[in-house]
Formats: C-alpha cells, structure tokens, sequence
C-alpha cells in the first residue's frame, strides 16, 4: 500500500527562480527525489528506492556498519531492516547545495510484531541529476 506523506509549504531560501518542466533546480529536484524515496520505503518498493541511490552510494545508520552500494543497500531493506511496515510523516526539508535534511516522525510495526513511533532526522547528499549520493540517518531514542 502506498501512504501519500503531507506536502509541507516549502518556501526556498534563497529565492530562486522557478524551474521549467524539462530542467527543475537542483535542490527542487532533491527535494522531489527524497520525497520519492519515502513514499517508495513505506511502499516496500526496494528495486524502485535502491535506484534513487548512485552505485556508490553510502548509508550510515545507527546500529549498523556503512553500506556502500546497490547490493548492500538492497540486502538491508528486504533482509536486515527491523521493520516490517510503517508511514514516515515529513515535518521539515531544508536544503543547501547537494544538501536535503529532513526532520519527521516515522509510525511502524517491527518484524517481532511491536509497535514503534519514534522522531528521526534524515541527511542526504544529492547528485546534480538528482541521485542520492549518501544518506545518515538519526534517531530520536533514549541513549545517554
């Protein structure tokens, strides 16, 4: 099932002048790509999300060593990731550069059956054509 995730008002800063169709800005284009990849995570649509990442690309996320490339990235989603479902909500995207930071709340059921809903904050590097580059993940939990 594919859940629509809110459409916050996004204004950019700085203003930049409004892209056409055929060649959206980069952070635009950023913006629109890390939107997908929710949409195809809460999808459980993994061939489709690891082709928004480069070949090369890395993730860091807490609890696991560096993933580096389409197959590691692969594995971790249909083999080592502890959630079974869920709905990430997006409260906030900034962008800077090749930068999109997102700050949301993520709603899920684990593969032991347990409920979680927990903050998180996502940071992605984006190529200029819209790929995502690296990508590290934080987690809003009791740790120190």
């Amino acid at each position: 099932m594919v859940h629509t995730l809110p459409q916050p008002d996004e204004t950019p800063t700085p203003p930049t002048p409004p892209a056409t169709a055929e060649t959206p800005t980069a952070p635009a284009l950023g913006v629109s790509q890390v939107r997908r990849y929710y949409q195809l995570v809460d999808a459980g649509d993994v061939p489709a999300l690891v082709a928004l990442f480069t070949p090369d690309a890395r993730y860091r996320r807490p609890g696991y060593r560096p993933m580096v490339g389409h197959a590691e990235l692969e594995r971790f989603y249909r083999d080592q990731r502890v959630i079974r479902t869920g709905v990430h909500t997006l409260a906030t995207v900034v962008t800077t550069g090749d930068e999109v930071a997102v700050h949301g709340l993520f709603r899920g059921v684990l593969h032991d059956g347990d409920e979680v809903e927990l903050r998180f904050a996502d940071f992605f590097r984006m190529t200029p054509q819209g790929r995502i580059a690296a990508r590290d993940t934080f987690f809003h939990v009791p740790a120190v």
